[in-house]
């Protein structure tokens, strides 16, 4: 079976967020997948399966399978295109525990279909900012079957990213997941022009920081959105290794756009 390391997000090598993409060549327990993406100790591996014309696409972390993932499904399309088993000008059709996502490839960009994922007021704060060590303005959540999603709003990009959490307290929280936020402020100078900034903490999924996050901009793109009044916005995830998503909002639908290169080829031994 081909195996590929992708970087998405990104046009540079060891830059934008690594994810393997695993073309299998038969249907595999579940239990052999998640031990494959332990052995890839990646935020996430892709598995996909050729299902007549469309594609069978799942994700699992190091230690579990997760529902949706931005930069996993911009890898396996990435890997689809550039290894010739798609042509460029056809788009690709994943089915996914989201549901169908579409892929396109536009002048050089893969524009992936996902849903809008919406967010509430949280009534209270369960020690978020404290943990993420900010002095937030807005505290907002999403409740997930696997446990709640926060988002946590700050009036300064600096304060996002020289944010130093608490993985240990965030895991105590029984959190799913924290999106840290705030619109885009002076950046250096290897920093692209962008709308608003973030940076995405799962620690209890096995991922302490993901470097770039395309599902949290399902929840950033209407967020921002609704703020700034525009449907069309730049995020900049600003981890250590940093990436841009460009976001197009269509009410129920998100449209998020990246680059990818691949960095590792290889097969699976039997």
């Amino acid at each position: 079976m081909k195996l590929y390391q992708v970087d998405a997000f990104t046009t540079i090598a060891f830059r934008g967020n690594p994810a393997a993409v695993c073309l299998l060549d038969a249907p595999r327990p579940d239990a052999w997948m998640q031990a494959l993406a332990a052995e890839m100790n990646l935020s996430e591996t892709a598995f996909l399966q050729r299902e007549g014309e469309r594609w069978r696409l799942r994700w699992f972390t190091p230690v579990t399978e997760v529902s949706l993932c931005g930069h996993a499904t911009l890898a396996s399309a990435h890997a689809l295109w550039a290894e010739g088993y798609v042509p460029t000008d056809q788009v690709i059709a994943f089915d996914t525990l989201s549901g169908q996502l579409l892929a396109r490839w536009r002048d050089g960009w893969i524009e992936l279909d996902f849903p809008a994922r919406q967010l509430t007021p949280a009534v209270e704060d369960p020690g978020m900012a404290t943990a993420l060590g900010v002095k937030a303005v807005g505290l907002y959540v999403a409740q997930r079957q696997s446990g709640p999603l926060y988002l946590v709003e700050v009036d300064d990009a600096e304060m996002v990213r020289l944010a130093q959490p608490d993985n240990a307290a965030l895991m105590a929280l029984g959190v799913r997941a924290a999106i840290l936020t705030a619109l885009a402020g002076p950046a250096p100078d290897d920093v692209p022009a962008h709308d608003f900034c973030s940076r995405f903490f799962a620690p209890g999924m096995g991922i302490p920081e993901d470097p770039v996050t395309g599902s949290a901009h399902c929840y950033l793109a209407p967020f921002w959105g609704e703020r700034l009044g525009k449907f069309d916005l730049v995020g900049y995830q600003a981890s250590a290794r940093g990436g841009v998503v460009r976001c197009s909002w269509r009410g129920e639908r998100v449209l998020l756009s990246g680059q990818a290169v691949t960095v590792l080829r290889g097969e699976l031994l039997p």
